[in-house]
């Protein structure tokens, strides 16, 4: 089922997640749904804060970008109860965007090499380190966990001249290809 992503302004996205119990409900069900929105919306991650809940839930999926790098063709992978232990080498700066800021891309800085502890579809645990652009797109998607979005990664003037986009965010003011929810009482399409 493909799911409203809640965008900028909306309460949810500024929420620090909970750890899930390992007996939650329709966990199966809800992945499935994550990947069929994320697919949908011709993303690469997706984070539970974006489809409006407060659990610590993430998925990704880099094949859509398979032509950028082969590596990414089978990097398809559920992160349950994430968290970040290390980050660590030079800092890069690249440009991101976000499913729940459309049209706005800006140059985020971030680590190059992540290690995280995580539970998979399966309830499986993992410790594994992520390099490059894989632990770009899980340090951006692990953000939502915390309440944080790539904007706030930047400041002074490159702010200050996305303002009035995300004030049309908020007012619910913006176009998308995908389904979409903008105020707490409003879906749009």
């Amino acid at each position: 089922m493909i799911l409203p992503i809640y965008l900028y302004g909306h309460p949810v996205l500024r929420k620090v997640t909970k750890d899930i119990p390992l007996d939650y409900p329709n966990l199966e069900t809800l992945l499935d749904n994550m990947f069929d929105t994320l697919n949908e919306s011709k993303g690469i991650g997706l984070a539970a804060p974006q489809i409006g809940l407060e659990d610590r839930i993430l998925v990704v999926d880099l094949s859509a970008i398979a032509d950028r790098d082969p590596a990414f063709k089978d990097f398809k992978r559920v992160f349950i109860n994430a968290h970040i232990i290390e980050r660590d080498g030079a800092e890069e700066i690249i440009e991101e965007g976000c499913l729940s800021i459309p049209d706005i891309h800006e140059k985020v800085p971030r680590k190059h090499r992540i290690r995280i502890q995580y539970l998979d579809e399966h309830l499986q645990p993992h410790d594994e380190i992520f390099e490059a652009f894989k632990a770009r797109v899980i340090q951006h998607e692990y953000d939502h966990l915390e309440g944080i979005m790539f904007i706030d990664h930047i400041f002074g003037i490159r702010k200050q001249m996305i303002r009035s986009k995300l004030n049309d965010i908020i007012r619910g003011d913006v176009k998308c290809s995908y389904h979409v929810k903008s105020k707490p009482d409003r879906v749009k399409k």
